[in-house]
């Protein structure tokens, strides 16, 4: 055992030691310094805020491929603070993480869903996905966690928790099971099924990197917080299981990856695209970058990013838990490099820079401590380690497969018809205004499926509050239906452009369309 590691290990019954990681079969007590408990949530927060920094010029530009290697990926001192002042809106996924951060610090540990579904519903930073859709469902009267149903969010599976756990894992050190109860209450906001795996799992993995630091056994332990019978577990298995048959070829991981795991079946932007935000495969491309990075931060930073995809969120999260198990004052000064000038800017639309949130993250850490059977003294801290269990099954979209896209292009005039044959559809379209400097407007809207009214709602100009889709239903009888969508309200200067529908079946597209004439 390194000494850096751990000041002291007080053990129950039944030792196993493995390399640095010492396991037990009954629960552990880790006594840390409360400097080094502070250092190492400093490394997380800025591991997250050197990992996104870096991947931002990539996001989402490698759609099902990845950055291959002459692709040049820049640092430089002063880049942090650069981007911070010049592009704030890249750092979406840590001031979603200091909406909560902040809420715990306002209203306090026991806070309920409702502070942390409103503060964030209300904020003044644009939203997209899960997040977005989830914003709606709340400022229309759809609260927590039916906002994040996957039934009343198409985007349930999407990534949005996953980015947004840090804080859960860096308050929670060496508690994997206090963080997934944290991530229940939260991440059940915007997203469900794998979409809130992704967030359980990724805060695991920073509770773990507290008291370990062996990256093999915080990606695995972790996984121990994960159903073994979701897509999510199996798939970031499979990354683990690839990573020991290929153990010098992350390329090779990657293909298998995309061969099994990269169709996508709930986001409306990614479904028949190469477009994936689908929480799973960018989670095995954090872990891409844990495994095959092998403790090396600037390995661990290069291969989460050139995964593409979510290429920004993904090695946040990556170096984000490799600076927790590092601990701020050991990652290497070449990615540190420019920081310090920047950890007293306020990220947008946040009270918060670096300087505070690693204060603030390291009180709710002493409190979670004490309230979870550990000890907090003068100078030291003893964590009560737990062992992982699984959170509850859940699956989004289940039964449910989209079997056609259709192009659609056109302004709503009135009302719109168009027939599916299937069991479901999501029919993606914006709210429009004809200039940037009217008032916006909220346009009713009808649906109506086979002659009956299906439902009523608004559809705003507000880019803020939008909906990104018009509407969706997934759980129609299986057959033909007719559908159509009116204007309750023609208001001059504003309309909704119609831009595609998705139609779901329940089973799979065959992939060829014989037509007998």
């Amino acid at each position: 055992m390194k000494r850096s590691l751990w000041s002291s290990l007080l053990l129950g019954i039944g030792l196993i030691c493995s390399g640095n990681v010492v396991m037990a079969q009954q629960q552990a007590k880790v006594k840390l310094t409360k400097a080094e408990l502070q250092d190492k949530i400093k490394g997380g927060w800025a591991g997250q805020t050197i990992g996104v920094t870096f991947g931002g010029p990539t996001e989402f530009r490698y759609r099902g491929t990845f950055i291959q290697d002459y692709e040049n990926l820049a640092w430089y001192d002063g880049y942090i603070k650069s981007t911070m002042v010049h592009n704030p809106h890249l750092y979406d996924d840590i001031y979603m993480d200091l909406t909560f951060v902040e809420v715990y610090d306002r209203v306090g540990m026991d806070a309920p869903v409702d502070s942390f579904a409103n503060a964030f519903a209300n904020a003044s930073y644009s939203l997209w996905h899960a997040n977005q859709a989830a914003r709606y469902n709340i400022l229309t009267g759809i609260k927590a966690p039916e906002s994040g149903h996957w039934k009343n969010n198409p985007h349930a599976d999407d990534i949005d928790y996953q980015i947004e756990a840090d804080f859960a894992g860096l308050m929670s050190p060496g508690m994997p099971n206090t963080a997934s109860d944290i991530s229940d209450k939260i991440g059940h906001i915007m997203n469900y099924g794998d979409g809130w795996y992704g967030g359980v799992y990724i805060g695991a993995m920073y509770t773990l990197a507290f008291v370990s630091d062996d990256i093999n056994y915080i990606v695995t332990e972790a996984l121990k917080t994960i159903p073994a019978e979701s897509e999510f577990y199996q798939c970031i298995a499979d990354v683990i299981k690839w990573h020991k048959e290929h153990p010098d070829n992350w390329k090779r991981n990657w293909f298998e990856i995309q061969q099994k795991w990269a169709e996508e079946v709930g986001c409306p932007e990614g479904v028949h695209m190469p477009y994936n935000i689908d929480a799973k495969v960018n989670a095995a491309y954090v872990v891409l970058g844990l495994l095959y990075g092998a403790g090396d931060f600037t390995q661990t930073l290069e291969i989460s990013t050139r995964g593409g995809q979510d290429s920004d969120c993904n090695p946040a999260s990556a170096a984000g838990i490799l600076g927790t198990m590092y601990g701020y004052s050991k990652i290497p000064k070449y990615w540190k490099m420019g920081l310090a000038e920047a950890e007293d800017i306020d990220f947008k639309y946040t009270k918060t820079s670096l300087n505070r949130v690693y204060a603030m993250s390291f009180n709710h850490a002493l409190e979670m401590i004490k309230r979870n059977g550990g000890k907090v003294t003068k100078n030291d801290v003893e964590i009560k380690v737990q062992q992982p269990v699984a959170v509850r099954f859940e699956k989004a979209f289940d039964g449910v497969y989209p079997v056609r896209k259709v192009g659609v292009n056109k302004q709503l005039k009135g009302s719109y018809e168009f027939e599916i044959e299937g069991t479901g559809f999501v029919l993606v379209g914006a709210a429009k205004k004809n200039e940037k400097s009217m008032p916006d407007f909220d346009i009713p809207l009808d649906i109506y499926i086979d002659g009956k009214k299906h439902a009523s709602f608004i559809h705003p100009t507000n880019y803020l509050t939008r909906k990104d889709e018009i509407f969706w239903v997934y759980d129609l009888p299986k057959g033909k239906h007719k559908v159509r969508l009116e204007q309750k309200e023609d208001k001059a200067g504003y309309w909704v452009d119609i831009a595609n529908y998705i139609i779901y079946s329940d089973e799979p597209n065959k992939g060829i369309e014989q037509h007998v004439h």
